[in-house]
């Protein structure tokens, strides 16, 4: 180690260098092509899963004794869709923001979080409509939900903008919970 003549002998004096890990004020390459492709392919997969295993007019589905206020078969489809896109659009925004910022540790980690949702997310349908398990539909709808509220807080960490687009899809989420009320009007139909 270097040492400065003018320091007590055994004084060891600390060489300056640039800081590797500063922030600069350089512009980041953010790679918005392929965060649209990884946000987008999670949400997709998850959606062509979950569209595979659905069949709402199978007639197990339509044996169900269904309460009032479900909304129309014909009406789901149309939501899921624009949720899912409004996901990966949210999605690719989230991760094209946390690479501008150099972010990479966050980046990683909020993919890997919505892997792990659109996950859940396709599963559910195999779980209702193909297994017909209505206990373990409802317990699948209530980790779908809580897991979107987690999504939302860690997108909304990012920017808050981003957690209130990612809302909608919660709410929604939440509503899909209450498949409970489904497994208690048909006891014995799971």
């Amino acid at each position: 180690m270097p040492t400065d003549l003018n320091e007590p002998r055994g004084t060891v004096v600390a060489m300056s260098r640039p800081a590797q890990d500063t922030p600069s004020s350089a512009p980041r390459p953010v790679h918005r092509g392929r965060n649209a492709a990884v946000a987008t392919g999670l949400v997709v997969a998850a959606a062509a899963g979950g569209s595979l295993a659905s069949d709402p007019k199978g007639d197990w589905y339509r044996g169900l004794e269904k309460p009032s206020w479900q909304p129309p078969d014909a009406a789901v489809p149309s939501v899921w869709t624009t949720l899912s896109a409004g996901i990966a659009a949210t999605s690719t925004a989230v991760l094209n923001e946390l690479e501008r910022r150099g972010d990479h540790d966050q980046a990683a980690g909020y993919t890997r979080a919505l892997g792990v949702h659109m996950t859940i997310n396709g599963l559910w349908s195999l779980v209702y409509f193909r297994w017909h398990n209505l206990p373990a539909a409802t317990v699948g709808a209530g980790v779908l939900a809580l897991n979107s509220w987690l999504l939302v807080r860690r997108a909304g960490l990012v920017d808050r903008k981003f957690g209130l687009q990612h809302t909608p899809y919660a709410l929604w989420t939440s509503f899909a919970a209450l498949t409970g009320s489904m497994w208690s009007r048909n006891p014995r139909k799971s």
